[in-house]
């Protein structure tokens, strides 16, 4: 156990205890939201530090490749949900399929880890950089000021993080072979 597992498994153990607040005092619009979106990012940044901390100081290691996506399913994934849960505020039909896709490829690296671990490739950071932005907008009270009839944004946001979150999945499948 090094620093960056360290702050992997802090990640792991504090994203529930996020979600919890964010579906207990969501509220679309309010100010609220700035400070669960703080939240949220302060969150989603220790991804690039625990990677940033194991690739400097060469502390790189199969634990830390297997936890790393299982943190960000916890966060990303938990979020989508509770999004879900509240309504109209994110779609069931998009964390669906956000989440079939993350379960998918957990469980595929689940099973070839004993031959070998699977990095995350650019087409999944891409696809975790844009589920972070559909987010951390959802997640803003910019999602309320904003919306209107003709485009709202966030939708283009969701269409998009549920496109990247696909298109990464063919690219790993088709990588592997």
């Amino acid at each position: 156990m090094n620093l960056a597992n360290l702050i992997t498994v802090f990640r792991i153990l504090v994203a529930p205890a996020f979600l919890w607040v964010l579906y207990t005092y969501y509220q679309p619009g309010e100010t609220v939201g700035w400070y669960l979106l703080f939240g949220f990012v302060a969150l989603a940044a220790t991804d690039g530090i625990d990677g940033a901390i194991a690739r400097k100081r060469g502390i790189v290691t199969k634990l830390g490749k297997t936890l790393d996506p299982i943190a960000d399913k916890v966060l990303l994934g938990g979020a989508f949900v509770v999004l879900s849960m509240l309504d109209e505020v994110m779609p069931w039909w998009a964390t669906i399929a956000i989440l079939v896709r993350e379960v998918g490829m957990t469980v595929y690296r689940l099973i070839v880890i004993k031959d070998k671990v699977v990095p995350a490739s650019n087409s999944g950071k891409s696809k975790m950089i844009m589920q972070c932005i559909a987010l951390g907008y959802l997640i803003s009270p910019l999602n309320a000021w904003w919306a209107n009839g003709a485009f709202d944004l966030g939708f283009g946001l969701i269409y998009g993080a549920v496109f990247l979150t696909w298109w990464s999945a063919i690219k790993y499948i088709r990588d592997a072979r």
